[in-house]
């Protein structure tokens, strides 16, 4: 198997471009629909999350409330640094289980995490579980438009969460292969066929032991 960490900002398009990976062929490993599903009510990560942050951050159905939840922890880098905290341990035990389970396979793995250049610069896994690094690369102007235009965030909080993120510029230091997406789409595409054909001739990965439970 080959294993690549797919990355950029919010409102970057990654998704667009993990899509069309899967169109080829590749199997998406996405880390925010795990931790999604770790968040569901009886699951470790949401119960962790209520004991933390209360009763406010539930709908009324008692499923977790994600604008609730932004709202804290986009204006607080304490209650983000400890939503982290809660979240990333059973989401890269997850991943890596994933990941074991392709070992024996020739498939290419897409690894969509969102954080994985601040898991990088943090000393964490995610350099050494890939074979390259895939950066989906969009001018902070440009990803503010689309999240109000596509998404209905209001400016203000496009700029928060753009804000609350790594820098551009450490995404690119880590980059083995970059896709510019201030483009149109019909330009985009002949960059994700380079992207893949970049990836499939990339050197094996060997899969991690699972880490250690805390």
């Amino acid at each position: 198997m080959i294993v690549i960490g797919l990355t950029g900002g919010i409102g970057s398009g990654k998704s667009t471009v993990s899509d069309r990976f899967v169109d080829c062929g590749a199997i998406l490993i996405d880390a925010d629909q795990i931790v999604k599903e770790l968040q569901q009510p009886g699951q470790i990560v949401y119960s962790e999350m209520v004991k933390h942050f209360g009763s406010d951050i539930l709908n009324q159905d008692a499923t977790l409330d994600r604008q609730a939840i932004a709202e804290v922890v986009f204006n607080d880098k304490g209650s983000l640094k400890k939503l982290n905290e809660i979240v990333h341990p059973p989401v890269n035990r997850e991943i890596r289980r994933r990941i074991r389970g392709q070992a024996d396979s020739k498939n290419l793995l897409v690894l969509d995490i969102p954080l994985l250049v601040e898991g990088i610069i943090a000393g964490g896994p995610p350099r050494y579980i890939v074979s390259g690094i895939l950066v989906v690369d969009t001018p902070p102007e440009i990803s503010v438009q689309r999240l109000v235009e596509y998404r209905g965030f209001t400016e203000e909080d496009a700029r928060s969460r753009i804000k609350a993120q790594v820098s551009r510029e450490k995404r690119l230091e880590v980059a083995d292969f970059v896709i510019d997406n201030a483009v149109a789409l019909n330009d985009l595409e002949p960059q994700i066929t380079l992207a893949f054909d970049w990836a499939m001739n990339l050197p094996e990965t060997d899969p991690t032991p699972e880490p250690p439970e805390h």
